[in-house]
């Protein structure tokens, strides 16, 4: 009986405490009123299967039923210990198994999301899931094709066409002023814009442009991996040729596969044009579907497609439609310029047939010439000054200053051939003083060539251009608004901001990726109101641009075309000890002194050593070749009165006795 009644004092020390250790694996029981119920309608309790504890919860009273029950059968049997042992054993196994299904409850309404296993093919290897994938046809066809098709699910559109009132508004709202000065054999055009520069454009000997120019090219060899041909246009470094600029219509593969390996062979002749300038170490890009430049218009030989600029009004535009239709031949295509606006049928029309018979000549040089004597040029882009003239001067500009006999002659004499209109725009400069001083054009060059530029109100830009990407950093500075809160101080910094950079992506003349990283702002209207005006002051710009949309971090990502080398590459050239990096790296630590904030007579001493130092090798050095070169040299040196103080030791002074007639400021 003792050792009964021990035993149940076990079972009730050892389970009295369970529903709290309950409560804290899985909060609420099922039972308010477990604790009160004896070992035995626990143990059945717990042998009960639970699948849930909702279920549990919905139905209460069959389990109290359950538990009396085994109250009574329990209190039958009381008086073997043993079984009493085997139970709290199976109990405790019970236990264990139980605490590893709770352990993973979760509170109520818990959403659990089980991720749903990989199918078998997809984990095994080979199956195409865990490998490169590749693509049929050409890649860079495709993604052309991708561009256009993320374009227009994204709702992108063309610039929209303009009315005559906002054409004419545009032209009234800006002054355009064209300078032209010529200086030995360099040449230099600034397009001002409100007296502002906006554009340059410079050409040397040494750094000629071979944009537009065709040549009958020489293929060295294929890369059919990237898609690429490598094409010797007998400039030094080979040129290379893309798989999407590839004429394959001239070449009889229309309905074919349109890969490049099966079009171009190594050692083959092919009629190409230049694209872009070799810049940096990348070569020159060509494309083999020519356009010949005109003043009016561009024509395009074997193709289809006619083009009108959209920068001229509705009205314009349905003119030169109806013109176009009579005197473009239908084996040809055209692309009208913006010049085009105002020129008669007759003007047109001898564009077209001008153009027209140079294709002809090229044509004729590229059959009369073997395939031996490739590459060879067969038609060349005229001077950058009769260039820039034909393809920016129009209606827009309100006059052109000519600096120099030869650049006069040369601009004089095309304006008058195809354009007599603009003749009295002309403007000779005759003064002694150099015309671009007068507008101060070399002032705003040497501000253009710096990493920083400073903005009216105290704001400025950082440009920084990689070999990825150009960025720019949009700093207040010393900008600190004129009332109102810091939104509105950002917004406007922002603003005049977003009309400089566009004006220095022109006038620097950068291209590819550009990422400008705007001040935070809060509101989306006026992050809105900063992309207009972005979007607005791009108009201006005849190179053709993209804005992308805004990322997440609040950048502005653009594309703008890379045609030719840029305005720091015309007047720099890369350091020969950095190559270009901008510092120079030692594997050894510096051996600078150290500590800073040191006073003006510490400096002074660090400065003196220094000299001493640098001239002990000067002596050195002034030993080898004599005395006369070490006598010129200064030296400094030491009196004996002062190597006197130096050495001799402190001495107290005597105490001063005031004279009757001296004032002392002291407490009386």
């Amino acid at each position: 009986a003792p050792e009964a009644e021990a035993d149940e004092h076990e079972d009730t020390d050892e389970y009295g405490d369970r529903p709290s250790r309950r409560r804290r694996r899985g909060g609420r029981r099922r039972r308010r009123g477990e604790a009160n119920d004896t070992d035995e309608a626990e143990q059945h309790a717990d042998e009960a299967p639970a699948p849930s504890r909702s279920e549990d919860d919905q139905a209460p009273a069959p389990v109290q039923e359950a538990d009396e029950e085994d109250d009574d059968n329990d209190s039958a049997a009381s008086g073997s210990s043993s079984s009493r042992r085997r139970r709290r054993r199976r109990r405790r196994s019970g236990e264990g198994g139980s605490e590893a299904d709770n352990g993973t409850d979760d509170p109520e309404r818990t959403v659990v999301k089980v991720r749903e296993p990989r199918k078998k093919e997809e984990r095994e290897p080979g199956t195409g899931f865990d490998e490169v994938q590749s693509i049929k046809g050409s890649t860079r066809m495709e993604a052309k094709k991708q561009r256009r098709r993320e374009g227009r699910e994204q709702g992108r559109r063309r610039v929209p066409i303009i009315t005559e009132a906002e054409f004419l508004a545009r032209r009234e709202a800006v002054e355009r002023v064209m300078v032209v000065r010529q200086s030995g054999e360099r040449t230099q055009i600034g397009v001002l814009e409100d007296n502002v520069l906006v554009e340059h454009y410079v050409n040397k000997e040494q750094a000629t442009s071979y944009v537009g120019n065709v040549y009958l090219g020489k293929v060295q060899n294929v890369l059919p991996s990237m898609e690429a041909a490598f094409v010797d246009i007998g400039k030094g470094r080979n040129a290379v040729l893309y798989a999407g600029e590839v004429n394959f219509e001239a070449l009889g593969m229309a309905h074919g596969p349109r890969r490049i390996e099966t079009a171009l062979k190594s050692g083959q002749s092919v009629l190409v044009q230049v694209t872009k300038d070799p810049i940096g170490h990348k070569g020159a890009r060509l494309t083999s579907q020519v356009s010949l430049p005109g003043r009016y218009l561009v024509y395009v030989p074997e193709g289809s497609m006619t083009g009108i600029s959209r920068k001229l009004p509705d009205t314009e535009r349905s003119r030169l439609k109806t013109i176009l239709k009579k005197i473009v031949p239908e084996d040809a295509g055209v692309i009208v310029r913006t010049a085009a606006e105002g020129a008669s049928e007759d003007e047109l029309r001898r564009d077209v047939e001008r153009l027209q018979q140079q294709w002809e000549e090229i044509q004729k040089k590229a059959k009369g010439t073997s395939g031996s004597n490739a590459p060879t040029l067969l038609y060349g882009e005229p001077d950058m000054t009769v260039r820039v003239v034909r393809d920016i001067f129009n209606e827009d500009f309100s006059k052109v200053i000519v600096s120099g006999d030869d650049a006069w002659e040369t601009i004089h004499g095309y304006v008058s051939h195809v354009a007599p209109d603009l003749t009295e725009r002309l403007s000779r400069w005759t003064s002694e003083v150099d015309v671009f001083a007068t507008y101060r054009i070399d002032e705003q060059l040497m501000k253009a060539l710096d990493r920083k530029v400073y903005l009216p109100s105290g704001g400025s830009l950082v440009i920084d251009k990689t070999e990825a990407m150009v960025v720019v950093d949009v700093n207040t500075g010393k900008f600190t608004g004129q009332g109102g809160n810091l939104e509105e101080t950002v917004t406007r910094n922002n603003l005049e901001a977003a009309e400089e950079i566009v004006r220095q992506l022109r006038l620097r003349d950068l291209g590819g990726i550009v990422v400008v990283d705007f001040i935070d702002m809060v509101l989306e209207s006026n992050r809105d109101l900063v992309l207009r005006r972005l979007l607005e002051c791009l108009g201006r710009d005849r190179t053709k641009h993209q804005v992308a949309e805004v990322t997440s971090l609040g950048l502005v990502q653009m594309t703008r075309k890379r045609v030719g080398q840029g305005l720091l590459e015309s007047f720099s050239e890369t350091c020969v000890h950095c190559n270009g990096r901008g510092v120079i790296v030692h594997m050894e630590q510096p051996t600078s002194v150290g500590g800073g904030g040191g006073s003006k007579k510490s400096k002074k001493r660090r400065g003196g050593a220094g000299q001493d130092h640098e001239h002990g090798h000067e002596q050195d050095h002034g030993h080898e070749h004599g005395h006369d070169d070490h006598a010129a040299e200064p030296v400094e040196t030491e009196s004996e009165a002062e190597l006197a103080a130096e050495v001799a030791a402190p001495v107290s002074l005597a105490d001063l006795e005031p004279a009757a007639d001296e004032e002392f400021y002291s407490s009386p």
